[in-house]
Order: C-alpha cells, then sequence, then structure tokens
C-alpha cells in the first residue's frame, strides 16, 4: 500500500481524521464517480459540483450512522434535479444537462451505498 501525503488545511485535517479508516474506500469511490476521459489540468481550480461539495462537506463532519441514514440533499439541489428530470420529461436535455443528470444519479448511487452500510454497523 502507498502512504500519500497531502498538505491541507488545520481545520480540514481535523475533519478528515475522523474518517481516517474510510478515507480510501471514500475517495477510491469518488474517484470513480469523477468523468476521467478530460481530466482538467487543475483539480483544485475546479468547484465542486454543488451535490458533491455537500456530500464531502457532510461526510467531514466525521457523521454518526443515524446522520448518514438521515442524510438529505439541501432543497437547492433537489430543486435542480427535479428541474433536470422535467426537462428530460418534456423537451430533452442538452448534452451538459445529461452529464450533469448523470451526475445526479452517482451522487444518489453513492449516498444508497454509504447509507445502507451505516445501517449494518449500527445495527
Amino acid at each position: 500500500m502507498t502512504t500519500i501525503t497531502l498538505e491541507v488545511p488545520d481545520e480540514l485535517a481535523a475533519r478528515l481524521n475522523l474518517l481516517r479508516d474510510r478515507l480510501p474506500a471514500l475517495l477510491s469511490r469518488v474517484l470513480d464517480l469523477l468523468p476521467l476521459e478530460n481530466p482538467p489540468t487543475d483539480l483544485a481550480s475546479e468547484a465542486p459540483h454543488p451535490a458533491f461539495a455537500e456530500i464531502i462537506d457532510f461526510l467531514a463532519t466525521g457523521p454518526t450512522p443515524d446522520q448518514i441514514v438521515a442524510f438529505k440533499a439541501s432543497a437547492s439541489v433537489q430543486a435542480r434535479l427535479e428541474e433536470l428530470l422535467e426537462k428530460n420529461r418534456e423537451e430533452g436535455l442538452t448534452e451538459a444537462e445529461s452529464a450533469e443528470l448523470d451526475l445526479y444519479e452517482q451522487v444518489n448511487d453513492l449516498m444508497i451505498l454509504l447509507k445502507a452500510r451505516a445501517r449494518t454497523t449500527h445495527s
């Protein structure tokens, strides 16, 4: 196994430390969800999609299994998803919108897996 050293702000380090034992699996899952056909040259300059940002921020708090099970996306993320679904039904999506809808599906898949794991570790 390879060790990777990262320089991160102290606040983020404290939050990540709470997830230390789950970080490799979480990072692997997030990387599986990223579109790597045209990887950005500077990932740090690209802000994560709001749905991913919410999950990352939530997981960085070191939530309990009950908090993971209860997690729901914000109203703005849910509204955007509903907007895309409606447009897809009515008139179809642009290529960018279709890619965004795919991202929401990936985020949903990730949360289903996290919630299932939280339920099994909590029982």
